[in-house]
């Protein structure tokens, strides 16, 4: 009851604090950017909790049940955007756009950005859905059982689709100062407490070495094979670099030096709460090695199951008080998420599609409205796609390779590279979206056969769809620029100049 009490609690202080800032949201600029006044506090918050969500708190606490200390290979990916990010953001905050595909029109074309939007929609839906999912899973373990998986689903995609649509973006950066700050204590409190229910450091580290050496060491097991270190860095750095949601919020920064500090205080909170989270879920590993619902009969990993480790820790083995903390942050993570990359997508079909096509001369009004109809319909999308994947980790290793293999080349072409032009910038986009695609509906097709095509294995492990699909969109985006005429001065400049 004590989890219930305090999660319920929690989320009811969230709602009110949504409440309150839906009152001042007088126009759709309001709602897109919060008014482009946010300080650097609450832009370092908001930041964390971009990035946090559920893929971290189930798919990546799945892979290092599966992997151990490897899986930082992963969570380094998106460290190492971090720092690329860190000096584009001022730039990206001077041009002033509200969004990424504002940015690939104006150094591309028209045609950049449709595609760019297109991507992003799928994309996002995806990662919108594996939230409902993520959440579905935690209504599951927090009722025991009582509320169903699916029936946990359906809760949360109302709730994070009423959320989202009430307030936009003032009420994503209101409430993230406290999901992050919550987020951080709950680790603090749950590592120590794992630690000790499993008899000490010694005892962990004892357990590790009988049943999985390698747990201990990012460079054995799977940490040794370079192909595979580089297929899983890959889609979080490449969708650190074209994250949406991120240059949405940069817009959002009171100025450009506040969009650059809070990127590396981003850094700082991405790297100590991911390192934490792998390490309570290679604790994880330890306590429940015996336990046969984290095995399948061949002694593989229940995938599914082991994606809950995080949650079951705080439900089973820990202080009910330190448990429901960690639950509390659950919430956070799986609601900020929800709600950023619903909020990025009705960005983008309301600028993108409506704006563009069919209501160029629309009020404010009408088009804060269309956004918030965009949300709903999206976030009812986004549940129906759900049924199309088994795992958060497989949904989040096709959705971060769909938006990074498609725009991270292009959109660091347009700040790192004068040559780049508008015919490569487009073919970069339909190279990776089309691959990442292809091979999403073959290994579909071919479920549960073993076929080689072009000397590939199908179905292609997820953990290695970024490596082709970068591949193919940097390659086309090379070749097609330099084959093309020179971009005007008037096109890179902004981008380029420091």
């Amino acid at each position: 009851m004590t989890y219930i009490i305090v999660t319920i609690t929690y989320l009811a202080l969230l709602v009110a604090i949504i409440i309150y800032k839906s009152r001042g949201v007088k126009s759709n600029e309001d709602f897109m950017v919060a008014g482009r006044g946010v300080p650097v506090y609450l832009l370092v918050g908001t930041l964390i909790c971009t990035w946090i969500g559920s893929g971290s708190l189930f798919g990546t606490a799945g892979l290092t049940f599966r992997t151990g200390f490897s899986e930082l290979w992963f969570s380094a990916g998106a460290w190492i955007g971090i720092i690329v990010i860190y000096f584009i953001a001022a730039r990206v905050r001077k041009i002033s756009q509200i969004t990424l595909t504002d940015l690939l029109e104006e150094r591309y074309n028209r045609t950049a950005r449709l595609l760019g939007t297109i991507t992003i929609i799928i994309a996002y839906m995806v990662i919108a859905g594996y939230q409902f999912k993520g959440g579905g899973r935690f209504i599951n373990i927090l009722t025991e059982g009582q509320i169903s998986q699916e029936t946990g689903m359906l809760i949360s995609c109302i709730v994070i689709i009423g959320f989202t649509a009430l307030a936009g973006m003032v009420s994503i950066v209101s409430i993230d100062v406290f999901n992050g700050a919550i987020m951080t204590l709950a680790m603090f409190l749950a590592l120590p407490y794992a630690i000790s229910h499993h008899g000490g450091l010694s005892e962990v580290i004892s357990t590790i070495e009988a049943t999985k050496p390698t747990h201990l060491s990012i460079f054995e097991g799977k940490g040794s094979d370079p192909l595979w270190v580089i297929g899983i860095i890959l889609p979080t750095f490449l969708l650190l670099m074209s994250e949406s949601s991120v240059y949405q919020k940069f817009s959002s920064a009171k100025d450009a030096a506040s969009a650059k500090k809070a990127v590396f205080w981003m850094f700082i909170g991405v790297v100590v709460i991911e390192v934490m989270m792998c390490t309570l879920s290679v604790v994880g590993y330890a306590i429940y090695a015996e336990d046969a619902r984290f095995f399948l009969s061949d002694g593989s990993v229940n995938r599914a199951m082991a994606e809950e480790i995080i949650l079951r820790i705080g439900y089973e083995k820990i202080p009910a008080y330190a448990g429901s903390i960690l639950f509390a942050a659950g919430v956070a993570i799986i609601l900020s998420t929800g709600n950023t990359f619903l909020m990025v997508t009705s960005t983008n079909v309301t600028r993108d599609l409506f704006q563009k096509f069919w209501m160029k001369n629309a009020s404010p009004e009408k088009i804060l409205k269309i956004q918030r109809i965009s949300i709903v319909v999206i976030g009812a999308l986004a549940y129906l796609l759900m049924s199309q994947f088994q795992t958060i980790l497989e949904m989040a290793l096709i959705s971060y390779t769909m938006i990074g293999a498609s725009l991270a080349p292009a959109l660091l072409a347009s700040f790192f590279w004068k040559r780049v032009t508008e015919q490569g910038g487009v073919a970069s986009i339909i190279a990776g979206m089309s691959t990442v695609l292809l091979i999403s509906i073959i290994n579909k097709v071919l479920e549960g056969q073993e076929t080689v095509i072009l000397g590939i294995n199908f179905p292609l492990n997820t953990d290695y769809i970024a490596i082709p699909a970068l591949i193919m969109s940097v390659t086309t985006l090379i070749v097609v620029s330099i084959l093309t005429p020179h971009s005007p001065e008037e096109k890179w400049k902004p981008f380029i100049e420091r």
